[in-house]
């Protein structure tokens, strides 16, 4: 009997400890480890970079079904960073990203797929992208850079990088071109905190 009981408690223990680690894993992107940046060309002699300094978001990982993965970021469009405050705050205003109407730019993901190459494993996420006041679907292709403990061993994080290119027309920001370029080369990496 006794060993009866012991081997339901086992397999209970045992049960449970599958369940979790199949369950999907609900991660908050840490600011300080996330970054946006993006370059333009100005009057084809040069490249402009810049950065958003306040991003936040979410993002699911299934390790059992890993297209049931979803990514949610959400960008201040007010912090905006070319290290010029006076570009800065033309930016902000009605010519460009025109953040006192439009103050947040977000990507909700929509399909997930996953695929290797070479050794990397690549979530090619499609979703809707909201800026300016409009949304269009985009695809990012999130190379996953590694996962593991935290610096303190007291958290699990992962991260992804992808890099991207969007014509800013495409959501209504026609001034300036072609002086300042259409096109906006896009790199977001972040990190997330198992929750």
């Amino acid at each position: 009997m006794f060993r009866t009981a012991k081997l339901a408690l086992a397999f209970a223990l045992g049960f449970a400890s599958l369940q979790n680690s199949l369950r999907a894993d609900e991660y908050a992107v840490e600011p300080s480890h996330t970054s946006v940046i993006f370059g333009i060309s100005h009057l084809g002699y040069s490249f402009t970079y810049g950065r958003f300094n306040k991003v936040s978001g979410d993002f699911t990982l299934d390790p059992a079904k890993p297209e049931a993965a979803s990514f949610t970021l959400a960008i201040d469009a007010g912090s905006i960073d070319t290290n010029d405050a006076k570009r800065d705050d033309h930016l902000r205003g009605p010519d460009f990203l025109n953040t006192g109407e439009f103050p947040v730019i977000s990507f909700k993901s929509n399909k997930v797929a996953v695929k290797k190459e070479g050794e990397t494993t690549v979530y090619v996420v499609s979703g809707d992208l909201a800026m300016h006041g409009q949304t269009k679907p985009v695809t990012l292709n999130l190379q996953k850079l590694g996962e593991g403990p935290g610096p303190t061993g007291q958290d699990f994080r992962t991260g992804f990088n992808c890099q991207t290119k969007l014509n800013r027309s495409e959501w209504g920001m026609t001034k300036m071109v072609p002086n300042i370029g259409d096109e906006v080369a896009v790199t977001i990496s972040f990190e997330g905190v198992r929750k």
